[in-house]
C-alpha cells in the first residue's frame, strides 16, 4: 500500500477515535425525559398534594427547576406525544385527538415526521424508549422505526398493569416490533427496562451519550396496585369494574410506585457516574381526570380550561443547576425538541417546528420572547396572549366565546368577554388564522 495513503488512513482513523472521545470528555449530556400519564397539576407533594407522597420528584424540583405554567400540547394523549416528539403542534402531524384501541388500529404517527430520538441520532446518541407510545398500533408505526434503536412497552391508551392488554382486549407488549409478552407490573417493568438500559449504555463505556424516554402508564386507568388481580382478557373488550371507593387509594398508591421508580432511575445515573451530566424531564402527558388531583384549576383532563392542560413539569441538570428555582413563564410540550437539541449546541433539522427554545431562560433566568400559544381538542380550542385566554367552543352554526385573565383569575370564574369586545375579536382572529394554518393540507389520523 502506498505509505502516504496508508498513512492518511492512520491520521482518518485516529481522527474519528478523537472525536468520539471528545464527545465524551466535553461532558456532551445524556437526556432523560420521564412523562407520566394524567397527573394533574396537583398531583404530586411537591405541587401541593398532601395525600400522595413523591420525594424523589420533590428532590428533582429542590434541585432544579419547577415550572408553574406549563402546559401539556393536548388535552389527552396521543396529541401530547405527537407535539413533544416532533417538537410541532399535534394538528401538523394529523394527530390532533386520541388514536383509539377500537377506531385507530391502521393509523399513526407518519414516518415522515422527524422525532427527537432520530434528531438526537444525528448527533451520535444512542436512544432507548420503555413504556407508551400511542403514536400508532401497527408495526409501521413502532418506535423502533422512528429512532429508537430499542424499544420495550405498550403502544394503545393504556394496558392492564398486570395482563398488558389493552382496551379492545388485544395483547399489548412489545420488545421492539414484535408482541413479547412478559410478567410483571407495568410501572415496575419501565423502571427496569430503563435502569438496565443505563447501566448498558454507560458512555464511559461506549463513548455515545444516550437519549432515554421513559412514558409511563401511571396513574391511567385501569386502576390496579402491584397486587390486584388480573382485570382484562385477551379477546374481550372492556375492564372488569373496580370498587369506586378504592380507587383514591389505589391511585394514591400507582403515584407512589411510579415516583419510587424515578429514584432508582436517579440511583443508577449515580451509579455509573453520570447523574450530574443528565438532563432530567419530568411531565405529565395532560391533566388529571376526577380521580386525580389538579389543585385549584377549573376541570379536567379533555377540557381547554387550566385543569385540561396545566400539569407539573421539572427540569433537572445538576451540572448546571444545583439550586432550586421556579419558573412562572409559559411553555409547552412542544418546547423540548429545540430545547434539548439547544442544549447539545445543535438546532431541529424539521421544518415547521413550532417549538421554541427555553435553554437560556432555563441556564440564566432570562424572559421567553412573547408569544401566542394555541390549543385545539375536538370542537374546543382556546388562544393564549400574555395573561389573556380566549376560550372558543364550537356549538352547531355558532361559536361561544369566553374570555379570563389568568394573572388574576386562574381558576378562570369570571368571563370577560363582554367587557373586552375588541379583544376577543383580536384574539378569534388569531386562532382561526392558526386554524387555518395548521391543518391546511394534513390529513388527520385521529381528531
Amino acid at each position: 500500500m502506498n505509505k502516504f495513503i496508508y498513512f492518511s488512513l492512520i491520521v482518518l482513523l485516529c481522527s474519528c477515535k478523537e472525536k468520539q472521545n471528545n464527545r465524551v470528555e466535553k461532558h456532551l449530556p445524556n437526556v432523560v425525559v420521564i412523562m407520566a400519564d394524567d397527573l394533574g397539576y396537583g398531583g404530586i407533594s411537591s405541587y401541593g398534594d398532601t395525600i400522595v407522597q413523591t420525594p424523589n420528584l420533590d428532590m428533582l424540583a429542590a434541585n432544579g427547576i419547577k415550572f408553574t405554567d406549563f402546559h401539556s400540547n393536548g388535552a389527552v394523549c396521543s396529541p401530547t406525544r405527537a407535539a413533544f416528539i416532533t417538537g410541532k403542534y399535534q394538528q401538523r402531524t394529523g394527530v390532533g385527538g386520541v388514536i383509539t384501541a377500537k377506531s385507530h388500529r391502521d393509523v399513526g404517527l407518519g414516518l415522515g415526521e422527524t422525532t427527537m430520538a432520530e434528531e438526537f441520532k444525528k448527533h451520535g446518541y444512542n436512544c432507548g424508549m420503555f413504556g407508551k407510545w400511542h403514536l400508532g398500533y401497527a408495526k409501521e408505526f413502532n418506535p423502533t422505526l422512528q429512532g429508537f434503536d430499542e424499544f420495550t412497552g405498550f403502544v394503545s391508551g393504556n394496558v392492564d398493569y398486570h395482563a398488558h392488554i389493552d382496551q379492545e382486549g388485544y395483547l399489548d407488549w412489545w420488545n421492539g416490533a414484535e408482541i413479547n409478552n412478559e410478567k410483571g407490573y407495568t410501572t415496575d417493568l419501565i423502571t427496569d427496562y430503563g435502569i438496565k438500559y443505563i447501566k448498558a449504555n454507560n458512555p464511559k463505556e461506549t463513548g455515545k451519550p444516550f437519549f432515554l424516554y421513559l412514558p409511563h402508564e401511571a396513574p391511567h386507568g385501569p386502576y390496579q396496585r402491584r397486587v390486584d388481580s388480573i382485570l382484562r382478557k385477551v379477546g374481550t373488550a372492556g375492564t372488569k369494574q373496580v370498587n369506586k371507593d378504592s380507587i383514591p387509594s389505589i391511585y394514591k398508591e400507582m403515584v407512589e410506585v411510579m415516583d419510587e421508580g424515578i429514584g432508582k432511575t436517579i440511583q443508577a445515573l449515580k451509579e455509573i457516574g453520570e447523574y450530574e451530566n443528565t438532563i432530567v424531564v419530568f411531565m405529565s402527558d395532560n391533566g388529571a381526570n376526577r380521580y386525580g388531583n389538579n389543585g385549584s384549576l377549573r376541570d379536567f383532563k379533555g377540557s381547554v380550561y387550566e385543569g385540561g392542560s396545566r400539569v407539573p413539569a421539572i427540569f433537572s441538570y445538576p451540572e448546571k443547576i444545583n439550586q432550586g428555582r421556579v419558573n412562572h413563564q409559559l411553555v409547552l410540550s412542544m418546547d423540548w425538541l429545540p430545547t434539548l437539541l439547544d442544549l447539545i449546541g445543535e438546532q431541529p433539522s424539521s421544518p415547521n417546528i413550532d417549538g421554541i427554545s427555553i435553554k437560556e431562560s432555563l441556564l440564566h433566568g432570562t424572559e421567553l420572547p412573547q408569544r401566542d400559544v394555541f390549543f385545539e381538542y375536538a370542537n374546543k380550542s382556546f388562544v393564549r396572549s400574555g395573561d389573556w385566554k380566549l376560550i372558543r367552543v364550537e356549538q352547531g352554526n355558532e361559536n361561544k366565546m369566553e374570555l379570563y385573565n389568568l394573572s388574576s383569575d386562574l381558576q378562570e370564574k369570571h368571563d370577560r368577554s363582554a367587557d373586552y369586545p375588541e379583544l376577543v375579536k383580536a384574539l378569534a382572529e388569531k386562532l382561526a388564522r392558526w386554524k387555518k394554518e395548521v391543518h391546511e393540507g394534513v390529513n388527520m389520523v385521529a381528531e
